[in-house]
């Protein structure tokens, strides 16, 4: 589990079919081979850690097929920062809201413009996700968690202040872009309880 607070922004450092390694500053005495942690949202294995002169690390994670296929992992190349969260321990504080890791579909960036010290994105979902979203709820995005400010069908704002800004990819990010979505989990059980009970009226 994740809470979306991004902890560090690395960089793809090589990539070769489906393996990765990721250039990161976390202390890799301090990750166990095994371990959780989350790429623009997606929960990947690491599988093996090297200490790197100057400081951090890098290290491996392995990306099957149908995370390549419903992510935007495909279509990353070496140099590409990324957003990186470690997993939640137990006892520490929870920051943004309950996070899986588990990418649900990819968003569409359709525009951002600047209001006041802050950026308003737009981003278009897919219907079938549309119906998860809704005003004043959580979202992850790009493993980022952050507040649904407006629902318009299938699309929504959210508004991203200075320090996420400075402190994540999203200032890369520009329309067209595709972006990581998953869905506040509680929405998706409230959906589905919301489906049985219609499915149980006679």
């Amino acid at each position: 589990m994740f809470t979306g607070i991004i902890t560090d922004v690395g960089k793809l450092h090589e990539m070769a079919g489906g393996h990765m390694r990721i250039r990161s500053s976390y202390d890799p005495s301090t990750i166990d081979i095994g371990a959780s942690i989350a790429h623009d949202g997606c929960c990947l294995t690491v599988t093996d850690t090297e200490t790197v002169s100057g400081g951090g690390c890098v290290y491996g994670v392995d990306i099957g097929p149908e995370t390549l296929s419903v992510t935007t992992l495909g279509d990353w190349s070496v140099g590409k920062r990324i957003n990186l969260e470690r997993a939640l321990g137990l006892g520490a504080e929870l920051g943004g809201h309950m996070v899986t890791g588990h990418v649900d579909g990819l968003g569409t960036l359709k525009s951002r413009k600047i209001e006041g010290s802050s950026e308003r994105f737009t981003i278009e979902v897919p219907l079938e996700l549309a119906r998860y979203i809704a005003a004043k709820g959580s979202i992850a995005l790009n493993g980022t968690s952050l507040t649904v400010n407006e629902v318009t069908d299938i699309s929504f704002g959210i508004c991203l202040i200075p320090h996420t800004l400075q402190v994540t990819n999203w200032n890369e990010l520009k329309a067209g872009d595709q972006i990581n979505l998953e869905i506040d989990v509680l929405a998706r059980y409230v959906a589905r309880l919301n489906d049985m009970e219609h499915l149980e009226r006679p």
